[in-house]
């Protein structure tokens, strides 16, 4: 709704995502009773117990994040998309964290589930993924689902915002340079574009890994000393799913040329359908493609169906 009727970027729907996620787990928080009314969060004032901090990872292991990740999508699929790179990254960290068969196994299978981020935001990530992980390690009652719900939560807002500053911002940046160089014959031209456009990319890599390990172990153990995993866990799933609702809007750009009545008072059907709901068409595909999802439907015939029916709805004119 944000998207199509204010015409909002992702990123400003992100950032509404984090301010409502904030309220809403706050709001949703336990009552606050006579008992413990000066606690303005609602906790209860005897924390619940704390984790002693167990750390089995060096600046080695973090630092084999950052390398593994330059694969990120070397086995890019579009059906799991960056999952297996994902898998790829913390496997040094997982070796580290996990002795037995069964809990590497089980760490392995959490990973090779649907993920795909902008690659030059995604060790902040996996950062955050090694701390969880290394917090599940330690604490038996740890929530392993909330690791992959915060994966979940956090990967399309960091899209939003390093694609666009890459893609939008850095390459054009370095292109300009680059070319005007390259016109002119100047051999720096390229070589400009790639280091304009490489170095800061790289240094900003490396240093997300390890903020992003640094800030989900600090995270973590208060988490632990106020019980409140539930409303991490609730509050990325609120960012990443309004992050994900605006994408049928900005991202998907069908339309129909379809028009009603005579050719002198002909009424385009699009115009009619924007009046009732903007980017109804996008819309109406997106729950679609999520009713087959349901049902099972392999993403491969899914692919396959998308083609056919954009192919064949544009040659009969249903589509534009």
């Amino acid at each position: 709704m944000l998207a199509a009727y204010l015409k909002l970027p992702v990123i400003a729907i992100g950032g509404l995502g984090v301010i409502i996620a904030l309220l809403v787990t706050q709001v949703a928080s336990k009552p606050v009773t006579d008992e413990d009314d000066d606690d303005d969060f609602g906790f209860d004032e005897e924390p619940a117990k704390q984790i002693k901090p167990n750390p089995k990872l060096s600046k080695r292991d973090i630092r084999m994040l950052f390398f593994r990740s330059l694969a990120l999508e070397a086995n890019f699929n579009f059906e799991t998309w960056q999952n297996t790179g994902f898998a790829f990254s913390i496997i040094p960290v997982l070796k580290k964290l996990y002795n037995t068969k069964e809990a590497m196994a089980a760490a392995l299978k959490r990973h090779l589930q649907f993920f795909n981020t902008s690659p030059y935001g995604s060790t902040l990530i996996m950062g955050i993924t090694a701390a969880m992980e290394e917090q599940n390690s330690n604490d038996e009652d740890f929530d392993e689902e909330s690791i992959n719900s915060v994966k979940l939560g956090l990967m399309g807002p960091l899209a939003g915002v390093f694609d666009s500053l890459f893609w939008g911002t850095f390459k054009v940046i370095a292109a300009g340079v680059g070319t005007s160089l390259a016109i002119k014959g100047n051999i720096l031209g390229p070589l400009l574009f790639l280091l304009i456009f490489n170095v800061p990319h790289l240094l900003l890599r490396y240093k997300l890994t390890f903020v992003g390990y640094d800030a989900g172990t600090r995270f973590l153990q208060n988490l632990a000393k106020n019980n409140v995993m539930d409303r991490l866990t609730k509050g990325s799933s609120i960012l990443g799913l309004m992050v994900v609702g605006a994408m049928p809007v900005t991202l998907m750009n069908i339309t129909t040329p379809l028009h009603i009545g005579t050719e002198k008072s002909a009424v385009g059907v699009q115009s009619i359908l924007d009046q009732v709901v903007p980017a109804m068409i996008p819309l109406g595909l997106t729950f679609l493609v999520y009713y087959f999802v349901k049902k099972n439907i392999k993403t491969t015939y899914l692919l396959l169906g998308l083609l056919l029916l954009g192919f064949a709805g544009s040659i009969i004119h249903l589509f534009a």
